[in-house]
């Protein structure tokens, strides 16, 4: 048909070519018509709504038939094969029945087989992955089963739509699950470091290839995230789901400041039943439930319904599972292999761990960037210690704290401990400069000198990073008892900053393997503490440092829920998840 429209094109260029001066619509208008009409042949017909066939051959053939029909009606209907049904991947999904000639692929000869009952059982526990089963045809998919299977009427069963219908959803239910498994919904961003961002056409169809030599099982295992923290959240799911309630809506606690806030605690503890009985609950009792719910969201169970506990209450389990959707998709962001060591900072957790061969050697906890002064989240590896550091101030930090302060009062570097510094590398004296002049920036460095009192702390571990951020001790050790510990101006303050500069030196030798001999660097790194040293130290095996952001992890066969302290959670789900 289509050489057919394009010599219609032709003449009709021709035409207007030839009259140009008596050209009119009139003239053309039945031209138009038989052009309409052309390509009105041109395009699929749409599936029938009901075909019995009572002959088996017949039946087989007309599946066939209809399998095709109904993907050229997909492309020329936005992915449709009826009113109410899309294709999530018509792409590749044309690719594979082409390539089978349109044959069906889950189930031959109009028999439901043992692959299909696997592919749909997958589609109803997609929640095990973190995955949503509506996203995979599930309402329409148990409606043909159920005529397929479970109804004891014979005519459905002769229905070639319903078999052609079966075969296609699973088809591109299983593509949709293989994207979201391997890729997830997150786009790849700058510190993501999967080379795999799009999975070509042939990926999909070759997955589905492999049905006919292994388990869909075994298929979806194999596109897993192998990292031990996908592990341990997925672990965690199926406890999580046996006590969610995606229907229940609680009663919403205000901040403790609020009037209304004690009452309002006691009936939400009431409704989720961590209070029982009829009588108003003392304090000790409504403590005890307080630290049950804390247990239960995997949070400090200290039994004070702070801000964050609070925050917590009010977010529903369906809320909970969104979450846990996004962090096992943050995880299919992360390299396929991780390295051998490497340390791994979670922000919203406020720890940092130290991994060796997937075994935890150190665990600390951290303080991150406020939620104005966001810790960045980034890919980089520890080059260099620096014992009794200074800090010379990021111009952030000088525009919004430091400027102010020296237009109010030109002592206050004085008072906080901060020296003014030319390019010459010359101390100034601040009263002798005219600060209403400035307001975006200084002409000057600011710096606060080595020393116990010096907010790096002691130590600080060097990585290369547009951010001029790192790892370091503090001055301030007491803020690491606080539940809540986003309090930095960007930089991440580690407890345990003693354990991981050792470690670092133990394992900086060309065999790259732990130490018992103490080196020299780590001789030097001892005597510069004790003396209060400034001195650098290079590291030659470089430890990869991962700082991300994951609002849940697994543990101990649970999940924990972490407080999502920049909002990220909120706008991947707005953005990524719609609906959800």
């Amino acid at each position: 048909m289509q050489p057919v429209i394009s010599r219609f094109h032709l003449q009709l260029h021709a035409f207007t070519a030839m009259n140009k001066k008596a050209f009119s619509y009139s003239s053309v208008l039945p031209l138009l018509v038989l052009l309409s009409m052309l390509v009105a042949c041109h395009e699929a017909k749409k599936p029938p709504e009901k075909e019995i066939v009572v002959s088996p051959e017949e039946l087989n053939s007309k599946v066939t038939e209809l399998i095709r029909g109904s993907i050229e009606y997909a492309a020329s209907s936005e992915g449709r094969i009826d009113d109410s049904l899309r294709l999530s991947f018509l792409s590749p999904l044309k690719s594979a029945y082409e390539k089978s000639s349109y044959a069906p692929v889950w189930n031959p000869r109009q028999q439901w087989k043992p692959l299909s009952d696997s592919m749909l059982g997958l589609v109803r526990n997609a929640r095990l992955y973190g995955l949503f089963p509506e996203d995979y045809h599930l309402a329409p998919l148990e409606l043909i089963y159920h005529k397929l299977v479970t109804d004891t009427s014979a005519t459905e069963k002769k229905d070639a739509v319903l078999w052609s219908k079966a075969d296609i959803l699973l088809t591109d239910a299983f593509m949709h699950i293989v994207k979201d498994i391997k890729l997830g919904r997150l786009p790849q961003d700058s510190i993501s470091l999967r080379k795999d961002s799009v999975l070509a056409d042939d990926f999909y169809v070759q997955q589905l290839q492999l049905l006919q030599q292994q388990s869909l099982s075994g298929t979806i295992a194999g596109l897993e995230p192998q990292h031990n923290g996908y592990r341990a959240l997925k672990a965690g799911i199926p406890g999580f789901l046996d006590s969610a309630d995606f229907q229940k809506v609680y009663t919403p606690v205000p901040l403790p400041k609020d009037p209304d806030f004690k009452p309002a605690l006691e009936r939400r503890m009431r409704e989720a039943g961590y209070i029982t009985d009829s009588l108003t609950p003392d304090s000790l009792q409504l403590a005890q439930a307080i630290r049950r719910f804390q247990q239960h969201a995997g949070i400090t169970d200290d039994g004070k319904a702070g801000e964050g506990t609070v925050r917590m209450l009010n977010i529903s389990d369906r809320d909970r599972f969104v979450s846990i959707a996004i962090n096992m998709d943050r995880y299919k962001m992360l390299p396929e292999q991780m390295p051998e060591r490497y340390v791994w900072v979670n922000l919203p957790g406020f720890y940092m761990k130290l991994l060796h061969k997937d075994s935890v050697e150190i665990v600390s906890k951290i303080i991150c960037g406020k939620a104005l002064t966001r810790t960045p989240l980034l890919t980089s590896s520890i080059s260099t210690l620096v014992t009794y550091p200074q800090w010379t101030i990021p111009n952030s930090i000088i525009v919004k704290e430091i400027l102010p302060g020296l237009k109010r009062d030109t002592a206050y570097l004085a008072k906080k401990g901060y020296s003014l510094i030319n390019s010459h590398g010359d101390e100034v004296n601040p009263d002798s400069v005219d600060w209403s002049k400035y307001s975006k920036g200084i002409p000057y460095k600011v710096v606060q000198g080595s020393g116990d009192e010096n907010a790096l702390g002691i130590l600080k571990f060097s990585f290369p990073n547009k951010y001029a951020v790192y790892l370091h001790d503090t001055n301030q050790r007491y803020l690491f008892a606080r539940t809540v510990r986003s309090l930095s101006h960007g930089c991440v303050r580690v407890q345990e900053w003693e354990k991981l500069a050792y470690n670092i030196v133990r394992y900086d030798n060309d065999e790259g393997e732990y130490s018992d001999i103490p080196s020299a660097e780590e001789d030097s790194m001892s005597t510069w503490l004790v003396r209060k040293e400034k001195h650098f130290i290079n590291v030659k095996n470089r430890l990869p440092v991962f700082i991300r952001y994951f609002t849940a992890d697994g543990k101990d066969g649970k999940v924990a829920f972490y407080d999502d302290i920049y909002g990220e959670d909120k706008y991947i789900r707005t953005r990524y998840f719609p609906g959800k």
